[in-house]
């Protein structure tokens, strides 16, 4: 029940105070800790007695030698025991329970729940991040910094609530202690104050400047590994091990350079430190002796004196280690701050209301946009999308297809114009909204590394099973997933897939994708390449359950294989992030322009492999007679595109 008392004094799952912690590390430090601060107040309040304590049982000892000095055997315990019995309740019960106060305020409280709450807030300010955020960076070091940033914080600010008490208590009472007995012991302790402060003031802030730089390089090694880990495959598929070795080997080799440079720092402090210490060591000892030997102070003074010495002498070495640990920790919280602290380039606006689609009409309002080079990617694009209408983007690589796709989505805020859904502007509207009224199957499907049911459910959560299974046999997952089973032994939904899906095909993944949209059911459909990872024969099946799924939707469909996409209403031809031409297949085919070479481009070199194909089969069989197909006339591939697959499945057979 005490544990349980100290684990809730934070609330891990507490709200952020605002949107974006500060950028000054200090700031940064009080931002966090004003969240905390009756837990802080606690540990400062348990330091203080703690200290006093300890510095309390030394004075013990040199009162203790002075009555053993100063009594007989007989009298010792009759004329002492209350001062004895008071001696005995501090070590024996106000010690102990000091000691477990202060354990449980840190070990049961502060570093499991501050730390989680660090973390916490973290990972939701930079779930808010835009989509280009985290294609600047790694994701491992972004992973990095935020583990790192929270751990080294905690610490920090743990070691110094517990350095400053036992710092101040020790120097002050030590030369009280020293005066009372003679002023003239003072002066060994102050000038080694004096000079411990003085190396403290040199070597603390180069230490934490070489933290900082060493943080970056332990961030940077992580980053390389988790990419190369991330991307295994390639590495494999590539045979570019050595290469990978290269990479991991120069941030290791930077890593260690770093280090060695912050550890020479250290070195130098911790053998200054020594020199001072075993000067205060010597020369308070010694003039202890003297005096004693001039019958100025008592033996229980020397005893004093010696004790508090090489306490503080141990502490100081303690301290050195605190101050160090304490500028590492705070280098790596400037390393983290250069991720955690940076704004949300794509907010909500204020009073931002929930975006209600009706009918689906989308509009592109005079859209301009850029990346942020200067080189513009939408021109002033104007496109009105009817409610329920099928709309085909094409266009050659670099175009603005996908851009355009993003841009809808709100990834990214545009530099001018507006785009209106059912008259309702999207940058006007919460972005959570706007991406649950927008199902999107994506050519490179990306999984969670969760079960295939929690991968489903993404499409909607509250789905109930039946729905589910539905999905399912409509993208006609079902032939695959009651044979999927993982290490752990759970099979068919439960299964585990990988990493962004990697233990399933691209197939396989595709059709998971689909059926997630399936399930979500959103009014707009968008579709970049969605069966492109599907076998002809798969693709054929699932037909009609994407005719089915595109249904009363508004639907913007994104394809290089132009045959896909020729049955849509109208076909949007992109060029240098403007449109070049609009209209239906045909009317596209008739005006002779990019479409008609794009289209001509494709169904040309599948003539042309047709008849390769012919040629080959009649070279290797000359005894049976065969006609080769003659080359599609341009005019003749655009009445006839929709007879290309039957052409190749007869050149294949003959």
């Amino acid at each position: 029940m005490l544990y349980r008392r100290f684990e809730r004094f934070i609330n891990v799952f507490q709200d952020a105070p605002s949107e974006t912690p500060p950028a000054q590390v200090w700031h940064f430090y009080a931002y966090y800790l004003r969240q905390v601060w009756p837990s802080f107040v606690a540990l400062l309040v348990v330091g203080l007695a703690s200290a006093l304590i300890e510095v309390a049982l030394f004075s013990y000892l040199s009162r203790i030698i002075d009555m053993v000095n100063n009594s007989t055997p007989a009298s010792l315990f009759s004329e002492n025991w209350p001062t004895l019995l008071w001696m005995g309740f501090v070590a024996l019960i106000l010690r102990p329970i000091f000691v477990a106060l202060h354990d449980m305020l840190v070990h049961q409280n502060i570093n499991p729940n501050m730390t989680s709450m660090l973390n916490w807030q973290h990972h939701n300010h930079l779930l808010r991040q835009s989509l280009n955020f985290f294609q600047n960076d790694f994701a491992g070091r972004i992973a990095q910094r935020i583990i790192q940033t929270g751990n080294a914080l905690r610490d920090s600010a743990v070691q110094l609530a517990e350095a400053i008490w036992h710092v101040l208590i020790y120097v002050i009472t030590s030369l009280v202690l020293f005066a009372e007995v003679d002023w003239r012991l003072m002066i060994p302790l102050i000038i080694w104050i004096l000079a411990y402060s003085a190396s403290l003031r040199y070597f603390v802030p180069r230490v934490k400047a070489r933290s900082v730089i060493s943080a970056q390089a332990r961030s940077k090694l992580m980053g390389t590994i988790v990419d190369g880990y991330t991307n295994i495959a390639t590495i494999k598929l590539f045979a570019h091990s050595k290469l990978e070795r290269k990479y991991a080997r120069q941030a290791i080799q930077e890593l260690t350079e770093k280090s060695h440079f912050t550890s020479r720092m250290v070195s130098g402090m911790d053998i200054t430190l020594s020199a001072l210490n075993g000067l205060l060591i010597v020369s308070t000892s010694g003039l202890a002796l003297w005096l004693w030997s001039q019958s100025l102070i008592s033996v229980g003074a020397i005893a004093l004196t010696s004790g508090l010495v090489i306490r503080l002498v141990n502490m100081s070495g303690w301290i050195m280690w605190v101050v160090n640990g304490i500028f590492e920790n705070i280098g790596m919280v400037q390393d983290g701050v250069t991720t955690i602290a940076q704004p949300i380039s794509v907010q909500d606006a204020p009073q931002a209301q929930a975006l209600k689609v009706p009918h689906g009409n989308i509009r592109f309002e005079n859209v301009i946009f850029d990346y942020g080079d200067g080189r513009q990617v939408i021109n002033r694009l104007n496109l009105d999308i009817r409610p329920g209408e099928k709309i085909g983007l094409i266009g050659p690589s670099g175009a603005g297809k996908s851009t355009l796709v993003n841009l809808l989505l709100r990834l990214y805020d545009l530099n001018g114009g507006r785009i209106m859904i059912d008259d309702q502007n999207i940058a006007e509207v919460t972005q959570e909204s706007l991406r649950s009224q927008i199902g999107m199957i994506t050519q490179d499907t990306s999984l969670l590394h969760r079960s295939i049911r929690e991968n489903l459910l993404y499409g909607r959560p509250d789905a109930s099973e039946e729905e589910l299974l539905t999905a399912i046999h409509r993208a006609r997952a079902d032939e695959f997933i009651p044979l999927l089973s993982d290490t752990q032994g759970r099979t068919g939904l439960d299964a585990q897939v990988g990493e962004r899906g990697v233990k399933l095909s691209g197939g396989q993944r595709q059709r998971v994708a689909i059926a997630r949209v399936l399930l979500k059911d959103a009014p707009i459909l968008i579709m970049d390449e969605a069966t492109s990872a599907l076998d002809s024969e798969v693709e054929a099946a699932i037909q009609e359950s994407l005719e089915s799924l595109m249904e009363g939707k508004t639907v913007i469909a994104i394809a290089h294989r132009l045959s896909t996409i020729a049955k849509m209403d109208r076909l949007v031809v992109l060029q240098k992030g403007e449109i070049v031409e609009i209209g239906s297949h045909h009317e596209l085919l008739e005006k002779n322009g990019l479409y008609a070479r794009l289209w001509q481009h494709q169904t040309g070199g599948l003539s042309a492999s047709i008849n390769r194909l012919v040629d080959k089969a009649r070279h290797r069989a000359p005894h049976q007679p065969m006609r080769a197909c003659p080359p599609f006339p341009a005019e003749e591939s655009r009445q006839r595109h929709h007879a290309i697959p039957d052409a190749i499945s007869n050149a294949m057979i003959a």
